[in-house]
């Protein structure tokens, strides 16, 4: 009897560690992000609110985690959603990164939700991302997108990874007119470490269709001992009006003073797709030209906690038929807490 007790026990051991040596997860996780900002315009504000207002930064829940299903076969999975039950947002729940992936020796593919690579192609460059000051406020093509196939190349001689998104065509069908949105990929490639932290430096380069848009942007960034120093451009084109086209241009730097993380950014805009020239103006212009500085600290108290303050200035004007017209400034005053568990 004692004997049975103790093979079955040991087995039970062995099945549970091979489960685990074939398993990772799920596990849960989430953030919560609140801040406190006081605005001009609400023009970049994330309900589109001035003056003194709570925000609630793109907190979110999720589970993912994989496991081995043959040798050198992963089976990967997500599943994250928006929580906005701290703001004044009637849609509690909203859609974020959701997938369904598998993970092998020539790449990994993903279908379902997720950010498509030419946003991802941002890397670390965005240092006040999931904020009022994020880089979407002025460039376009930061997009989430569903119904699409994602494929990761492995490293490529130990350096370079190609990326695609693909959107499928007859999911993107306008039911109303049947005009459907073709050719919708954006496509990637990069070196080095958005984290800066196998490789010192991280490059990209990468084109998108998806979103209206013909965008192609490079990004670099590197580490130099306490000092990061990044920088992005990009052009970007509606595919419906010829006339909206321009370029976009961030520099930025961040420094580490004994764990606080220092950090300034300029950003220049001139192509109009981005959220604060189009919160800020009724009207379509041309010769569009804004320009945004910020600078910022934040600094983790724990593991698990960030505090953080930033100042933006945001500033531009553009052409309504022969006049030039100056653009209401929206100045930016914003003090946070994020929690990630």
């Amino acid at each position: 009897m004692k004997k049975t007790l103790i093979s079955a026990s040991i087995a039970s051991v062995l099945t549970l560690a091979s489960f685990g040596a074939l398993a990772e997860g799920p596990n849960f996780y989430g953030r919560l992000d609140l801040s406190v900002t006081d605005s001009d315009t609400g023009a970049t504000t994330q309900e589109g609110k001035d003056g003194t207002v709570l925000e609630t930064n793109f907190s979110h829940v999720g589970v993912k985690g994989s496991e081995t299903i043959a040798n050198g076969f992963d089976i990967i999975y997500k599943m994250e959603f928006q929580v906005e039950n701290t703001s004044t947002n009637k849609d509690v729940f909203k859609a974020r990164n959701t997938y369904l992936g598998l993970k092998t020796e020539m790449g990994t593919v993903l279908v379902g939700r997720n950010d498509s690579v030419f946003k991802q192609a941002e890397g670390g460059i965005d240092l006040f991302g999931n904020s009022n000051a994020d880089i979407d406020r002025l460039v376009g093509g930061q997009t989430r997108a569903a119904d699409g196939v994602w494929y990761y190349s492995p490293k490529i001689a130990g350096l370079v990874t190609l990326n695609a998104t693909y959107l499928m065509e007859d999911n993107y069908t306008n039911d109303a007119n049947k005009t459907s949105y073709e050719d919708q990929y954006a496509l990637s490639a990069t070196i080095g470490d958005k984290k800066l932290k196998a490789q010192s430096y991280y490059a990209a380069i990468a084109y998108n269709t998806i979103g209206g848009i013909d965008a192609y942007r490079a990004v670099g960034q590197v580490k130099l001992g306490d000092f990061k120093v990044g920088g992005l451009f990009q052009n970007t084109e509606s595919q419906t009006n010829s006339d909206q086209e321009g370029n976009s241009y961030f520099v930025n730097v961040s420094y580490n003073l004994n764990g606080v993380n220092l950090k300034a950014e300029y950003g220049k805009d001139e192509a109009g797709f981005g959220k604060y020239y189009k919160n800020i103006t009724d009207t379509d212009g041309s010769d569009v030209n804004v320009q945004v500085i910020t600078i910022g600290a934040d600094y983790k108290i724990a593991k698990s906690t960030l505090i953080y303050g930033h100042y933006a200035m945001y500033e531009g004007d553009h052409k309504i038929g022969t006049g030039t017209v100056d653009l209401e400034d929206d100045n930016i005053f914003t003090v946070g807490v994020r929690y990630n568990f």
